[in-house]
């Protein structure tokens, strides 16, 4: 009898409070005020510029719905070239 291929697991949930490249808690203020309805003073990614390449690195079922972390942010190449301000 062939082996028993194991069936392809279902993808993570995206979360909008999790770093869609390592799973950390993202710590996005503006997720925050969204699920306590308390107001949270400006996001740390509003003065942070991301670099193409690290956007790139997001997967595309997270693109525009789960923020990247600020451990990952500065972990990145911080070129400036064809990079895009907020994710």
């Amino acid at each position: 009898m062939p082996p028993v291929e194991p069936a392809p697991s279902a993808p993570a949930p995206i979360s909008p409070e999790r770093c869609p490249l390592c799973g950390a808690d993202n710590l996005c203020a503006m997720e925050r005020e969204r699920l306590t309805g308390e107001a949270q003073p400006p996001c740390w990614c509003t003065g942070v510029t991301f670099g193409a390449a690290l956007l790139e690195r997001v997967p595309e079922p997270a693109r525009l719905r789960a923020c990247i972390c600020p451990t990952c942010a500065r972990g990145a190449d911080r070129s400036t070239e064809g990079s895009t301000p907020n994710a």
